[in-house]
């Protein structure tokens, strides 16, 4: 069975290294001694127990965690610093779903804190309680060696990082040692009261979400009108409640992975039941190519033209054989041409076009309008041909072809 990973789940989803492993990788020299070892292992056999004794209902949600590696956060974080530097500068970032202790996310805006000139960094994570309880929980020494820690608890209820402008450390630097955390009230859940606060108070959030959770999220990151960058599942797009955002001008794709491979890391406890070659066991990866970063922050590659041809010379020259001498098709049932791929959407064609899904990829708003799609309901009424069956669906000589993005030049007049 290949694993669902858009089932419902409460487990948000981006973690990478441990605390105690980011400091000691980071700053040489502060890795745990023998005797904090101890007391973390016992700390550790001490919680277990407990966890062990409150995660039954746990049991039936599903593992949803995927961990982001450090490359692509710094690739689609820098496409959106080499549009606008200090698109950072003086702004409250908020990482929610991101287990600060392990995360990378946290670990970049920590790290390059000063230097982006962000006001204050705050980094939420979900209490263990609230994930299932195959993912095995250990808590950090730098949790564990804390004052406040508390061993019940760092089980039902979640943590809120903080990095301020303020050198607590009193070493004339503002860095990753500076970092303070302490409990929140409740688990966690970004639909919370105190997470939605955080939200309000915030001027960017980063994060990368659970993908079954997707949908709720970006309504709860529009609801509180900030600025966002996330990772989510690729076909959302065509969504009934995603789509129209696109078309607002609202939501948009980042820079993206490279090559469109998406690589995330996982727990133990979600290695298996991948397809063939999703998952390998050496590197603990799973790879993804319906991954794609989701934003409302512009970047450079949003305002690059794609470079096209006519339509007599694609007829001519195309190298695709479904264009090549052949043409354009008109749809039965839509005012709007088929354009069976991206690289052969015509240079000087005034009309309507049905273009791929992937189009979203390279679209330029001030190159081209998105007016519609198909597949979902919204299709414009004016482009709906008299006489037709109203099908949601394209139809070129009567047979069904895959749901398609209607846009239109924006500077080309008929």
């Amino acid at each position: 069975m290949v694993k669902d990973i858009f089932s419902s789940t409460f487990v948000c989803s981006d973690t990478t290294f441990r605390y105690s492993y980011l400091m000691k990788n980071s700053y040489p020299g502060l890795g745990p001694t023998s005797t904090a070892k101890n007391k973390q292992t016992s700390v550790i056999a001490s919680i277990n127990n407990v966890k062990n004794a409150n995660l039954v209902a746990a049991r039936a949600n599903k593992n949803d965690e995927f961990y982001t590696q450090w490359v692509d956060i710094e690739r689609e974080m820098g496409a959106y610093l080499e549009f606008a530097p200090d698109v950072f500068r003086d702004k409250v970032i908020l990482l929610p779903c991101d287990d600060p202790e392990w995360s990378n996310f946290t670990k970049y805006f920590a790290l390059h804190f000063a230097e982006l000139g962000i006001r204050k960094l705050i980094s939420t994570s979900y209490a263990p309680n609230s994930k299932p309880s195959e993912i095995e929980y250990q808590p950090s020494l730098f949790e564990v060696e804390d004052p406040k820690f508390d061993k019940v608890k760092t089980l039902s209820r979640g943590k809120k990082f903080m990095l301020e402008n303020k050198d607590v450390t009193g070493d004339g630097v503002i860095n990753i040692e500076d970092l303070r955390w302490e409990y929140l009230a409740g688990d966690g859940d970004f639909r919370s009261v105190e997470v939605t606060a955080l939200r309000d108070a915030a001027d960017i959030v980063v994060t990368n979400p659970p993908f079954s959770l997707f949908r709720e999220f970006l309504a709860w990151l529009i609801e509180g009108d900030v600025k966002f960058s996330m990772i989510g599942p690729r076909g959302s797009l065509t969504y009934k409640d995603v789509f129209p955002l696109v078309l607002d001008g609202r939501l948009w794709l980042g820079k993206g992975f490279a090559n469109d491979d998406a690589y995330f890391r996982v727990p133990n406890s979600n290695a298996g039941d991948y397809a063939a070659g999703v998952y390998d066991p050496t590197t603990q990866m799973v790879h993804f190519r319906n991954a794609v970063w989701f934003t409302n922050l512009d970047h450079g590659r949003r305002h690059e033209p794609m470079q096209l041809m006519t339509a007599e010379d694609n007829i001519r020259f195309s190298k695709h054989k479904q264009v090549r001498g052949i043409g354009y098709q008109k749809y039965d049932n839509y005012d709007a041409i088929e354009v069976p791929f991206r690289d052969a959407i015509p240079s000087n064609y005034a009309g309507v076009m049905g273009v791929p899904i992937s189009f979203l990829d390279k679209h330029n708003p001030d190159q081209f309008e998105i007016v519609g799609i198909s597949g979902n309901g919204s299709v414009p009424k004016e482009l709906l041909i008299p006489g037709q069956p109203k099908y949601d669906r394209p139809y070129l000589s009567g047979n069904r072809k895959f749901p398609r993005l209607l846009i239109r030049h924006r500077n080309i007049s008929i």
